[in-house]
C-alpha cells in the first residue's frame, strides 16, 4: 500500500488510505502501527473520530482476528478519551458497513454525545417482527450464515 498509485487498488484513491501515507491532512489523535484515529472533516459533532486499520480493508468482517482486539481496545481508549476529554456525557460507537460507508475504507466512529444534541438516529422506520416475519425464522437464517469461530 505504501507509496501506490495504481488506480485498479483502491487504495490508491482511498482518502484514509491517502490520510495514513501522509498525502492527505488530517488531525490525528493517536496511530499504532497498524491503527490511525483521526477527526471527521465532516462531524457530526466537534470531536467526532475515525478509527481505521492502516491497512486498506472495507469491511468490519475483513479485520483480522488478529487485529480485531487492538482494533476494540482502541476504540474504547477513544471512547473515554472523546467523552472525558470533551465533557460528554456519553458517546455513539458505529461503524457502517458497505451502505452509508462514505468512504469504503474500514471505518470506526467514536461519535460524542449529549442529552437533548438533536441527533435523531435509528427512530424510524421501525420493523417489529409478527406472524408474517416470526423472530424465530430470522434467528434461523442468521444462525445458520453464522461462520466459525476464529481460533
Amino acid at each position: 500500500m505504501p507509496g501506490s498509485t495504481d488506480v485498479r487498488d483502491p487504495a490508491a484513491t482511498c482518502v484514509f488510505c491517502k490520510i495514513i501515507r501522509g498525502e492527505a491532512a488530517a488531525h490525528v489523535i493517536t496511530q499504532t502501527a497498524s491503527l490511525m484515529a483521526f477527526l471527521d472533516i465532516r462531524p457530526l459533532f466537534r470531536g467526532h473520530t475515525l478509527l481505521v486499520p492502516k491497512v486498506h480493508l472495507r469491511l468490519l468482517s475483513d479485520l483480522p482476528a488478529g487485529l480485531a482486539a487492538e482494533f476494540l481496545a482502541t476504540a474504547q481508549r477513544l471512547e473515554r478519551a472523546v467523552e472525558d476529554g470533551l465533557g460528554a456525557a456519553g458517546s455513539m460507537i458505529l461503524v457502517n458497513n458497505v451502505v452509508s460507508q462514505s468512504v469504503p475504507h474500514l471505518h470506526m466512529h467514536v461519535i460524542p454525545r449529549n442529552p437533548k444534541d438533536g441527533l435523531r438516529l435509528w427512530l424510524g422506520p421501525r420493523h417489529p417482527y409478527d406472524a408474517e416475519h416470526p423472530a424465530d425464522e430470522y434467528a434461523a437464517k442468521i444462525r445458520a450464515a453464522l461462520p466459525p469461530a476464529a481460533r
